[in-house]
């Protein structure tokens, strides 16, 4: 097969699944209005939401086009070390998120990732923060909306343009008239909807190679060869598919990236502050990373099925580049009526990342640039009013960032470059201040700065050629890594030159300090012992281990 047109052959029946879904959404989002009658419900749905609810619109936020389409390619270009990013560089994250860290920031009840600097060190790393995460989350939503549009020029014929504004139309649709609470209750149908149209390509797939063994001897023949089938296997040196010495996997995906994207990035663990009380904040991200654990049989494999069954795949550009490995597995496998739910899960995953990333915009750019900055102590009715103008704001720069993205053969590699610079030192920052102490207000804030111009400056350093790596994702890794270390180093120098914060100000913000109370508002049914979010956080990582097994 070759990748001459991606247009598919839909028919009425797979355009009709595809609409209803849009009325759905749009029905929810309706739906929602109703219970916004402050700030707080727009922004985080009254703080009201059951674990399941909030633990599936955490993992169905991140499923966007990073995850579908990303992953997918990440699955064609380096084979099965792909699921690094789940069981090394996802999984542990969420669960430090949920038994560690959503104790402060639940119980601070801080509204935003950014209030909670601004409570443990100053207004100016509160203001600093705040401005690189808008700028990310906007950035990041142009991925999304950029990927939907190629994806239905591609599949449906619309032109791009149609195609931009019909998506960026719907999803600030549902955020602008149901506030976060549309947003997640969209996520959850998304996530259900997502894995319906992933599911039949991969079984399809297996079946149409010969199943996981003949999948196997098929990758085997491709130039991904053997090593394309181990995920540890050569990671000794930088002999892999990957280019990645185990310790930048370790260290630079599997804490700085991992910790950095999952327990500090404010799209999703707004989803765990809206949740109806403390236990079920902290069983949000542990809920998600069950299913995120099994995400790779519907991401990783359909791109190892591309690469067998697709000649030509991994072309520079044109319709044989790596992310059109699912596209154009739905053009050669899928027949009509399953077409339509696989269309309309791809379409689902693009708006519920997007989702996500403009209600994380929303809520940061009115609390903390707006509110605390520009227009203090308003009424609830103006800042509600200033969100939805936010998210109307976010949507349209969110248009203009899309084409960024049409720079990048893989957009895994844009979205990664994306988290070393704004994520890695953020969480160094948090992290080292959150068990510190002593690390004062001054501190945090050049470390902050300091890391993210190291970051930037290894980016640019590797485009311009003075540094080299051997691949897109190894910079990333390595620039999240001196982010790290740079804020680490920045925080030592500086914090015994300046004065600490009074202890009484850090009650509630740092480990040891007091102030955290995990059982005054739990339910009672919140305390049997199988909702022990350590219970259920220790039984993921032993089955993350455990999935490793057979691929090492």
């Amino acid at each position: 097969m070759d990748g001459a047109g991606l247009r598919l052959n839909m028919n009425v029946l797979d355009y009709g699944i595809l609409a209803l879904y849009f009325v759905t959404v749009l029905g929810v989002g309706f739906a929602a209005r109703r219970a916004i009658r402050t700030s707080v419900d727009f922004f985080l749905s009254g703080r009201s939401l059951p674990a399941w609810v909030t633990g599936l619109a955490f993992v169905s936020a991140n499923l966007g086009a990073l995850e579908i389409i990303g992953m997918a390619a990440n699955g064609a270009q380096y084979g099965i070390m792909t699921v690094h990013y789940y069981w090394i560089g996802a999984v542990p994250a969420m669960i430090f998120l949920g038994i560690v860290m959503m104790p402060f920031y639940y119980g601070s009840r801080v509204r935003s990732v950014p209030e909670y600097l601004r409570l443990r060190f100053n207004r100016p790393t509160h203001l600093l923060n705040a401005i690189s995460f808008a700028i990310a989350q906007v950035l990041i939503a142009g991925v999304n909306l950029y990927a939907l549009a190629l994806i239905m020029q591609a599949l449906l014929g619309w032109p791009l343009w149609l195609a931009i504004v019909v998506g960026a139309a719907i999803v600030l649709a549902y955020i602008t008239v149901g506030g976060l609470s549309g947003a997640i209750y969209n996520e959850v149908l998304q996530f259900f909807v997502i894995i319906a149209g992933l599911v039949p390509i991969t079984v399809i797939g297996l079946v149409k190679v010969g199943g996981w063994s003949g999948l196997m001897d098929s990758v085997r023949d491709t130039k991904l060869g053997e090593a394309g089938l181990h995920a540890w296997e050569g990671t000794g040196s930088t002999a892999n598919p990957l280019g990645a010495h185990w310790l930048g996997i370790v260290f630079g995906l599997g804490f700085v990236l991992s910790f950095g994207y999952w327990t500090t990035n404010f799209a999703e663990v707004q989803r765990a502050l809206s949740a109806k009380n403390m236990s079920a904040a902290r069983r949000t991200p542990i809920i998600a990373a069950y299913p995120k654990l099994v995400i790779p049989v519907v991401t990783v494999i359909p791109g190892l099925i591309a690469l067998v069954t697709v000649k030509g795949l991994g072309a520079e550009s044109g319709d044989l580049v790596y992310n059109n490995a699912i596209p154009l597995l739905m053009r050669d496998l899928l027949p009509n009526g399953v077409l339509g739910i696989a269309v309309t899960g791809l379409v689902a995953s693009f708006m519920a990342g997007m989702a996500a990333n403009v209600s994380g915009f929303n809520t940061v750019f009115t609390y903390d640039i707006w509110q605390a900055y520009v227009r203090k102590e308003r009424s609830d009715e103006y800042y509600i009013r200033i969100g939805r103008i936010a998210t109307v704001g976010g949507v349209v720069v969110g248009i203009g960032t899309a084409f960024i993205a049409a720079g990048f053969s893989n957009i895994m590699n844009y979205i990664q470059a994306l988290f070393s610079l704004f994520n890695a030192p953020l969480f160094a920052t948090f992290i080292i201040g959150m068990f510190w102490k002593r690390m004062s207000a001054l501190a945090g804030f050049w470390s902050l700065l300091a890391g993210t111009l190291a970051a930037l400056a290894t980016y640019l350093l590797y485009k311009a050629g003075v540094v080299h790596f051997n691949s897109d994702l190894e910079e990333s890794f390595w620039g999240a890594g001196i982010a790290f270390v740079t804020v680490a180093v920045v925080a030592a120098v500086v914090t015994p030159l300046t004065r600490p914060k009074r202890a009484e100000e850090l009650q509630g913000l740092v480990y040891g300090m007091g102030g955290v109370d995990l059982k005054g508002d739990v339910l009672a049914g919140d305390q049997v012992w199988w909702r022990s979010p350590v219970l259920l956080g220790a039984i993921a990582l032993v089955l993350a281990v455990l999935f490793y097994i057979p691929v090492f």
